[in-house]
């Protein structure tokens, strides 16, 4: 079973817009999609079509619509006592940019924050994985994730975190490392030092040298692996075992929200299978590019993806220019 903690869960609400954004100007748009979101909600959608076991946790009322809309998805999960939720704006344009405004969240203090996280840990002893994903909401420290890692691993199971901002930064200096972490290139960077625009655009030339150097520092830190997202470009895995990187199949973009979300339930989807690291790379990256090619908070299913044209090569070490090590993925269908 795989537990995803969504401490500060939303309302998704997508507008697409007939043009490009131009600041000031008036835009005609569509009707609003609404759905309840946050990253672990994303994530969890993503598991439960591929049938992978998971339980959802999220604060929020009783008889909030997010509940409501949480249960129409038809997932599993968990619902602890909150205030309120929040609702999120995304604006998506014709050629697939995304510009997103996202709200703080309600405040999540005392008793409530307590029965959000005895509802962790409680779940966690069941549990094979346990995701930390998003932002905090106030009220919660922002090194929540970093005291909760040790006691989740205590409990047997292991962590995946894909967050950023100061509940990032809290690990800079942290003891415990999670079993995986889910950065893009500027969460990275902010988080080991570096630019982020930098990495991405060497790894679009075929230059992982910084790539391997940043996501080493967090393996060698104790970082179980480290699934670093570069965009268009693909992404990298790095583990103590060795790195390697995959690069997306030719798509049409529309929209990158739950894009991130998607390539972190696929990487949980192909461990959940057994599958070895390079596999879970590439179906990482096919969830991703799948989600990018969806409309608004779309959630892509196992039909979506474009397994066959989602290779992924060793990277003995830096040179751009080194021949694939015998044994690479090729992308292969499963």
């Amino acid at each position: 079973m795989i537990v995803t903690v969504t401490a500060n869960p939303s309302i998704d609400r997508t507008i697409a817009v007939d043009g490009a954004v131009v600041r000031g100007e008036v835009h005609r748009t569509g009707a609003p999609g609404d759905i309840s979101a946050g990253k672990g909600i994303n994530v969890a959608r993503a598991l439960r079509a591929a049938e992978v076991e998971t339980v959802a946790v999220y604060p929020a009322p009783e008889a909030h619509p997010f509940a409501a809309g949480v249960a129409a998805l038809g997932l599993d999960s968990r619902r602890t006592p909150a205030e309120d939720v929040r609702v999120n704006l995304t604006v998506v344009e014709p050629d697939g940019t995304t510009t997103k405004f996202n709200a703080p969240g309600a405040p999540l203090e005392g008793q409530r924050a307590e029965a959000l996280e005895a509802a962790v840990l409680d779940l966690a002893a069941q549990a094979d994985w346990v995701v930390l994903a998003g932002s905090l909401p106030p009220g919660l420290p922002e090194d929540w994730y970093v005291r909760l890692v040790p006691r989740l691993r205590e409990l047997g199971a292991r962590i995946a975190v894909d967050t950023s901002g100061a509940p990032l930064a809290a690990f800079t200096g942290a003891e415990h490392l999670p079993d995986l972490m889910k950065p893009n290139a500027h969460e990275l960077a902010s988080l080991v030092g570096g630019d982020g625009d930098r990495l991405e655009a060497a790894a679009e030339r075929g230059d992982f040298a910084e790539a391997l150097e940043a996501t080493g520092r967090l393996v060698e830190r104790g970082a179980g692996a480290v699934l670093l997202t570069l965009g268009a470009a693909g992404a990298v895995l790095a583990t103590a075992e060795g790195a390697w990187f995959a690069s997306p199949p030719p798509i049409v973009p529309r929209s990158t929200v739950g894009a991130g979300d998607s390539s972190l339930a696929g990487y949980l989807i192909a461990r959940a299978r057994g599958e070895a690291e390079p596999q879970a790379l590439r179906r990482a990256v096919a969830y991703g590019s799948a989600a990018a090619s969806l409309e608004g908070t779309g959630i892509p299913v196992p039909a979506d993806l474009d397994l066959e044209r989602t290779p992924v090569r060793a990277l003995a070490d830096s040179n751009p220019s080194d021949p694939p090590e015998p044994g690479v993925v090729k992308g292969t269908p499963s």
